[in-house]
């Protein structure tokens, strides 16, 4: 887990990350890793990027548009989590703790049997 200090930027957690990531074929990310030096970075390391261009940029970038919009099932994963207060409001600072709790709710929302594919935003962007 990596925890950056309050409101820091993608490009920070992604230059930190890099180097861990593992074997994969796709990285699907939004605007915010909009880099020419973060997709030569994941070309490096055999993973196309699924990023699309920020709306500044001069030349457009091409992406794959249909597995970009699969997207949103990580998305509704990571807004469920956030409706656990304790972890929307990052309440623990310790990130053993935070992790803790993060998990915690992982598992009660595994027990309740919920899927990003059960949710109702999930259903009508299917629909699409």
């Amino acid at each position: 887990m990596f925890m950056t200090a309050g409101p820091i930027s993608d490009y920070t957690g992604a230059a930190a990350l890099l180097d861990s990531l593992p074997e994969a074929d796709w990285l699907l990310a939004d605007r915010g890793y909009d880099a020419d030096w973060f997709r030569s970075a994941l070309q490096d390391k055999g993973i196309r990027p699924c990023i699309p261009g920020r709306r500044s940029r001069a030349k457009p970038v091409k992406y794959d548009k249909r597995r970009y919009r699969r997207r949103n099932r990580i998305e509704i994963m990571f807004g469920r989590l956030k409706d656990w207060r304790r972890i929307a409001t990052r309440y623990d600072r310790s990130p053993k703790v935070f992790l803790s709790a993060g998990a915690l709710a992982a598992t009660v929302m595994f027990w309740q049997g919920w899927t990003p594919l059960s949710s109702p935003m999930a259903t009508a962007t299917a629909r699409l």
